[in-house]
């Protein structure tokens, strides 16, 4: 972890699952964004906002397309299982914008023996400790209450970092970085997976939650500029045209 930054710790009563949270977490406020690197601070002020108003549930993660939630996580399971048993560790995986847990749940915990879960939102990890995991949750090593701009994972502790609908949340300098750290992060044949809507050309900033919509060519990109390899792309099938394209990237 970063030795500049604070940490408050604090336990469930009934189990010895901790939170890092940094000290300076949502502590912005609207006059500190005219200060330095304002366009940024914005950008990520807006993120933190829109998600204040998404309710801790299946509809709210997947922004009112739940109903193609199964085939989510199918295609995410599916891609998964070529770097399953054999070829990446199964011990822990982390899960970066984990929201109340459907990933985990759906795609990670029936692979992996443990599972650390980071996500900005306290509402959402206390969701899914407290209901939405059920007894999964006692698999659960750690939770990060983080932006993931400003988190260092533990050098060399993940089998799996699983990337979903969270990459857009940053910006190309901020995502290259992360990536950077990530990749120290990986146990031996360790992988990191980014699944996200890629735009069908060029970028696309949505104002209201802060995403980008990168084309494919671009966040490849940054990954290769991150010092990355990437293994295998591949798009999720099923999902109907009004959607926008989403794609799996695996790299190490």
């Amino acid at each position: 972890m970063n030795a500049c930054i604070n940490y408050y710790y604090f336990f469930f009563n009934s189990q010895n699952i901790v939170f890092y949270i940094p000290q300076k977490m949502f502590d912005m406020n609207e006059s500190e964004l005219m200060g330095d690197r304002i366009r940024e601070k914005q950008f990520y002020y807006r993120s933190q906002n829109f998600y204040k108003d998404v309710p801790a549930s299946e509809e709210g993660m997947m922004g009112d397309f739940v109903e193609i939630s199964e085939i989510d996580l199918e295609g995410s399971r599916q891609f998964l299982k070529k770097f399953g048993p054999g070829k990446a560790g199964t011990k822990r995986a982390l899960d970066c914008g984990c929201g109340i847990g459907r990933v985990s749940k759906g795609v990670l915990f029936p692979v992996f023996e443990s599972m650390e879960m980071l996500d900005m939102m306290e509402e959402f990890i206390l969701h899914a400790h407290e209901v939405y995991l059920g007894d999964y949750a006692d698999r659960v090593e750690a939770y990060y209450l983080y932006n993931l701009q400003e988190f260092t994972p533990p050098t060399k502790r993940y089998d799996v970092i699983w990337l979903q609908w969270v990459a857009c949340h940053l910006t190309d300098k901020d995502l290259m970085e992360f990536l950077m750290r990530a990749k120290q992060s990986l146990r031996p044949n360790g992988v990191i997976f980014i699944k996200d809507n890629m735009a069908r050309q060029g970028c696309k900033l949505d104002p209201i939650d802060s995403s980008i919509i990168r084309h494919l060519d671009i966040m490849k990109n940054i990954i290769q500029t991150a010092g990355l390899t990437i293994l295998d792309v591949e798009k999720q099938e099923g999902f109907t045209e009004a959607i926008v394209p989403v794609w799996m990237i695996a790299m190490r």
